[in-house]
């Protein structure tokens, strides 16, 4: 009996509550209006910047990986970026000749700048146009295209590609291009696209820094003299720092805040901010110093001006967008952190495992090649294997851009991931290198690079930031499919149709937080096995789905019950978000992993790469749930997601030694996967090239490997014992004077020996370092 009425006592319960939460008008005055009236009151004020940075650019494959169940086959779909026949040619021509003008020592400890003929050729061949349509005189490359050739001149010269890149990124000719009034589109792109202008972007402040939002730099609209007339247009008061190009530009895109004190343009006071064109010549501009960024040549200085007027109609967009360019940046800014530190940040990459894996087999210790020792493979790998992820994820944002996406997020995470996973390729490869990496000079192949890794974590949003407040705050409003409704209510209006909103996304959250709670126990429990791929993915990668599907339906569920516990302290609690971002960043590298591999047809001998990236990337997401679980500010609930999220305890550890051992080896021997790991990077043929004696000498090297063998058995054997000339230096000679190898294999031997002392040779200078030479040319000149 007592058990009968309570089953009927719990069946009305569950009947009650199902027709609560079916009948919206009983749920919406009973619940929602509720929760509705405490959410508006702890959320937190966003400010008109603020939104517009959420709500620009757009959600791509992101969204998938936010929303607990990534559809793999849409993964697959995306089509592969390609080169057309036209930007190959340019690849093989003009970017291999653009290279071939430069010596990046020269330029960093002579010049100071691109040499004239450098800069002549990239004006003329259109290199400053890449992004501009053709009918404006410009290349109309694409996304990939420009990314490709950035990655190529990175292996060369930073100066180079930072002078190649800034124009075809977050710039006037940007800007122009989507904003800009027909008339400032046809004077000023065809200018730019020949290079008769030189632009520049000047946004970053001393006082504002990260925070663009709050950059002092102000406009006042008001009356005065131009071209001998009277027209209403802007006094402008800026001080920038960090403009790259602001050196030599020719036109200046300047952001700040516009006012208008006297009503001149409408009612009000506090237009926002605004971009504009100033030409250099433009009386008050203050243009010109620069900077010196950790000897990277390229230009890059402060501009300031005080009180400088200026017509309205250097707006960019006219008077009509005034007070338009915080929407107008925030929209442009995909295209910079998508292509530009991306690409120079994985031709450093790869520049260093063509190098550092070369210099490892022709550079021995004790008798072997260095890059067989398991301590310089295990950096070796690390170099490898970040290399072929880098690309990856370069190749597939570059592509986002081709489908016409504008992927805030995604650009965000490819920016942070890309520079950092750079730092510690070439930190790993000046290891390896040892003493030669840390003199400078002209056969340093190495050493700019490593001095020059922290400008790519500092601009386009320093990673500090990027990491703590972008990744996850940012993507999961944008991303969420219920969280951006929800906030959106808030704001409507119309208070009760806000209710209806509010009720719509909050019961649908619920709904969704409670499946992936359930989802991730499951996948969990069950090891991920029965999560469904897709037949057509290849055999050896079909768990890295399985995996990535259930982490992502963790994450989903770690993110919800965040949000859900922290409300608005989530935003400062930067820690927590970060590693919360850290999960989101690692399922979009390694998603990017796979479609690179499925892109390229499946190479087996490629498999090592991307099983020790995969490996290593999951397991790097794994602590990243640690992390957020072990530092959840309540305990209990932080001790319910461990249980929930990994119920049979961590499903990954670090990578094995073994499939180490085989990346480690395909940087240090010739092989089509070499080749296409370092597929962008430049190769001089001659041994006066830094580069071109590594690929020289290891050739040599590996010619002469079984000749050496014959000797070091000789060398047991006792045949050599007595020779004065059996050291090092001369075992060739001895072998050859013993009749132990043929002159032909004598000359091969001598052939290796000479490239390789000119590989491990540490360039010296006068004590001076030449100084009182160069002074003396001075004064020559001078006379």
């Amino acid at each position: 009996m007592i058990t009968t009425i309570i089953s009927v006592f719990i069946g009305l319960s569950l009947v009650s509550l199902a027709l609560l939460f079916s009948v919206r008008p009983l749920r919406r005055a009973l619940i929602s209006r509720r929760v509705f009236g405490t959410y508006k009151r702890i959320l937190p004020q966003m400010s008109d910047t603020e939104r517009e940075a959420l709500e620009a650019g757009t959600v791509w494959w992101d969204g998938e990986l936010f929303r607990g169940n990534p559809d793999w086959n849409k993964l697959l779909a995306y089509p592969v970026p390609r080169l057309s026949a036209e930007e190959q040619s340019f690849m093989d021509h003009e970017v291999e000749h653009a290279c071939s003008l430069v010596d990046d020592w020269q330029v960093t400890s002579d010049l100071y700048d691109l040499p004239p003929e450098a800069w002549q050729y990239i004006k003329d061949k259109g290199f400053l146009g890449l992004i501009i349509p053709k009918r404006y005189g410009g290349l109309e490359f694409s996304a990939y295209a420009h990314s490709q050739i950035v990655t190529k001149l990175s292996t060369r010269c930073s100066a180079l590609s930072v002078s190649v890149m800034v124009p075809n990124s977050l710039g006037p000719a940007e800007l122009l291009l989507h904003y800009g009034t027909e008339a400032q589109k046809n004077h000023y792109l065809p200018r730019l696209a020949k290079g008769i202008e030189i632009p520049a972007f000047a946004l970053t402040s001393p006082w504002a820094g990260s925070d663009a939002g709050s950059i002092p730099d102000v406009g006042i609209v008001c009356k005065g003299l131009w071209q001998g007339k009277e027209v209403v247009g802007m006094r402008v008061t800026w001080d920038k720092r960090y403009i790259t190009l602001g050196p030599v530009c020719t036109i200046l895109g300047l952001a700040f805040h516009m006012y208008d004190p006297d009503g001149l343009l409408g009612s009000r006071k506090h237009i926002g901010i605004t971009c504009a064109l100033v030409p250099r010549d433009t009386p008050g501009a203050d243009i010109g110093r620069r900077h010196l960024p950790l000897n990277a040549m390229f230009m890059n200085g402060p501009t300031r001006g005080k009180d400088v007027f200026m017509p309205l109609d250097y707006v960019i967009g006219g008077p009509a967008m005034v007070g338009q360019g915080w929407r107008m940046l925030m929209e442009s800014l995909a295209a910079g952190r998508s292509i530009s530190l991306p690409s120079s940040n994985t031709g450093m990459a790869q520049l260093t495992a063509r190098t550092v894996g070369g210099y490892a087999r022709v550079r021995s210790q004790f008798k072997m090649a260095i890059g067989r020792f398991e301590g310089v493979e295990e950096p070796l790998t690390r170099i490898g294997a970040y290399t072929y992820m880098m690309d990856a994820v370069r190749k597939m944002t570059a592509g986002a851009i081709d489908l016409g996406e504008k992927p805030s997020v995604v650009s965000a995470i490819a920016k942070y991931h890309v520079t950092e996973l750079a730092r510690k390729v070439v930190n790993d490869g000046m290891d390896i290198v040892g003493g030669k990496g840390i003199c400078l000079g002209p056969s340093n192949f190495i050493g700019r690079a490593y001095q020059q890794l922290p400008i790519g974590i500092t601009v386009e949003g320093a990673n500090i930031l990027t990491r703590s407040m972008i990744l996850f705050g940012q993507g999961a409003i944008r991303c969420h499919p219920y969280v951006l409704k929800e906030m959106r209510s808030a704001y409507h209006p119309d208070a009760e149709q806000g209710l209806r909103d509010f009720d719509e996304a909050f019961f649908g959250h619920a709904a969704y937080t409670i499946k992936h709670g359930f989802g991730a126990l499951a996948k969990g429990l069950t090891g991920s096995h029965f999560v469904a791929v897709p037949e057509n993915v290849a055999p050896e990668t079909r768990r890295y789905y399985q995996q990535l599907t259930r982490f992502s339906s963790a994450f989903a569920f770690l993110a919800d019950i965040s949000m859900l516990t922290l409300g608005g302290e989530l935003k400062r609690r930067e820690k927590l978000s970060a590693r919360l971002g850290d999960i989101l960043s690692m399922l979009y590298l390694c998603s990017a992993t796979l479609k690179r591999y499925e892109s390229e047809g499946r190479q087996q001998a490629d498999a090592p790469l991307l099983h020790w990236a995969m490996w290593d990337t999951m397991y790097q997401a794994q602590m990243a749930f640690d992390g957020v679980i072990a530092n959840f500010p309540v305990r209990w609930i932080g001790r319910m997601l461990y249980r929930i999220v990994f119920p049979l305890g961590h499903p990954y550890d670090v990578p094995s030694d073994r499939i180490g051992h085989q990346v480690a080896k395909l940087l240090i021997e010739p092989s089509a996967s070499r080749d296409r790991l370092t597929a962008e990077t430049y190769l001089p043929k001659v041994a006066t090239e830094a580069v071109g004696a590594v690929e020289l000498a290891l050739l040599a090297t590996i010619e002469a490997e079984p000749i050496e063998a014959r000797i070091r058995a000789a060398e047991k054997s006792g045949v050599l014992a007595d020779n004065p000339e059996a050291n090092v230096r001369d075992l060739a000679h001895a072998a050859f004077a013993a009749g132990i190898v043929t002159a032909a294999e004598y000359a091969v031997l001598k052939r290796r020996n000479e490239l390789r002392d000119i590989v491990i040779r540490v360039d010296d200078f006068p004590h001076d370092l030449g100084r009182s030479q160069q002074q003396r040319v001075i004064h020559k000149a001078a006379a």
